[in-house]
């Protein structure tokens, strides 16, 4: 809609073997060469197994995808709506290896990422630096200009938005959350001393929390060292 009113001339290509229904028409699906459906009932694998086969298949017939990329021309603009399993992106980086074609075929200067995190996840502090760290991962593992946007927004509370992506770092954000934390432990100590809970247990509760404590130490200090993550709601 946002192209047509710009009278600009854009296209959406799906590259997600597992995608099921699009409320708008794609120039092209790669669930014409390949599904996560059809390789489940043939392979016996599970949804993520097949998943990475389906990716894995596209890129030995990479040569699909660039006959559909030769369709188009320079002034036309192409969305490319990509699986949003992570692993994909880091563990085993398939869509590094695609864009990496994509790039070997003349398209580096023409490329960004998109990635995109549903609002109602952000909103939690614990969710929101989890997934900072995810579009980080992401961001190093692509190597392209990258834009964080956050969706489904009209179903969050504003205020919340606005609370989350106000703070200036992620460790002003975890130590807002510690403090909170640790008024809601001190009321659990009391409940659990009410309780007939040991001393011992207590202690070892104490402990586990500060071993987790220091590991989210040591992931805001990670962000806040790159400094590159931010969200356009």
């Amino acid at each position: 809609t946002l192209g047509k009113l710009r009278k600009r001339n854009v296209h959406v290509g799906n590259l997600d073997p597992a995608a099921e229904n699009f409320s708008y028409d794609l120039t092209f699906d790669i669930r014409d060469l390949i599904t996560v459906e059809d390789v489940m009932e043939e392979l016996g694998l599970g949804p993520n197994g097949a998943l990475i086969y389906c990716m894995e298949y596209l890129l030995q017939n990479m040569d699909w995808l660039e006959e559909e990329l030769d369709k188009f021309d320079d002034d036309e603009y192409l969305i490319l709506d990509c699986p949003g399993q992570i692993e994909l992106y880091t563990h085993a980086p398939i869509m590094k290896h695609v864009i990496d074609q994509m790039a070997n075929w003349g398209h580096a200067a023409r490329m960004a990422s998109v990635f995109i995190v549903d609002a109602t996840f952000v909103c939690d502090a614990p969710k929101f630096i989890s997934g900072s760290l995810l579009s980080l991962s992401a961001m190093i593992s692509l190597e392209l200009p990258h834009v964080n946007v956050l969706s489904k927004t009209d179903l969050v509370d504003e205020t919340k938005i606005d609370h989350i992506l106000g703070v200036e770092s992620a460790s002003e954000l975890w130590q807002r959350e510690e403090y909170n934390t640790s008024v809601e432990e001190e009321l659990t100590m009391k409940r659990l001393q009410s309780e007939g809970i040991t001393k011992e247990e207590q202690q070892r509760k104490a402990m586990r929390r500060q071993k987790e404590n220091r590991l989210t130490d040591a992931i805001v200090s990670l962000l806040d060292d790159y400094s590159m993550v931010s969200f356009i709601p």
